[in-house]
């Protein structure tokens, strides 16, 4: 077992971006290890911050949201260490990532953004990505907020309903 904590709170970040094909947020890697009670929030960001400053992994914002990927440094790394990994540790990941992958996917891979453009309009910026690859990216100028806010809601909302409908429709 890893005597120092904040090094044991490294490896279980860097293992588990290691155990899915695309990237989390700090919002869903917190969400496991703060509900575990594995550390507290400022911990948190601040070994975050240190994997990212040592090149272990890359951070990416996204719309208000910091996504993380594993960099080739974090993956030697882990193949290194991972054995300082616990096995109750490693099954809880697995268990946690398994139980929400959906959710976590669809969390980074649909986003949905207004902007007031130049023209006064609303532009609502709409995208849908599976493994990193744009399947839609759609902007739709309305003339409301309101209309561009209900519109970025309902594509979380619907995004795969419309997606088929369009390739069922140009195809």
């Amino acid at each position: 077992m890893v005597q120092d904590p904040q090094t044991l709170y490294k490896l279980m970040i860097l293992y588990m971006l290691s155990r899915v094909n695309f990237p989390l947020t700090k919002a869903q890697i917190g969400d496991f290890i703060l509900e575990k009670g594995y550390t507290n929030f400022l911990t948190l960001q601040q070994v975050i911050s240190e994997l990212i400053d040592a090149d272990m992994i890359k951070a990416q914002t996204i719309r208000n949201r910091t996504h993380l990927t594993l960099t080739e440094e974090g993956e030697q790394t882990l193949s290194y260490f991972s054995n300082r990994i616990s096995d109750v540790i490693k099954d809880q990941i697995n268990t946690y990532l398994s139980e929400n992958e959906l959710e976590l996917r669809n969390e980074v891979s649909i986003t949905a953004d207004y902007y007031k453009s130049t023209s006064g309009e609303y532009e609502a910026h709409l995208v849908a990505k599976e493994k990193n690859v744009p399947l839609v990216d759609i902007t739709l100028s309305v003339p409301v907020e309101e209309a561009a806010i209900s519109i970025c809601d309902n594509w979380q909302k619907k995004n795969q309903m419309i997606y088929q409908y369009l390739i069922q429709q140009l195809f």
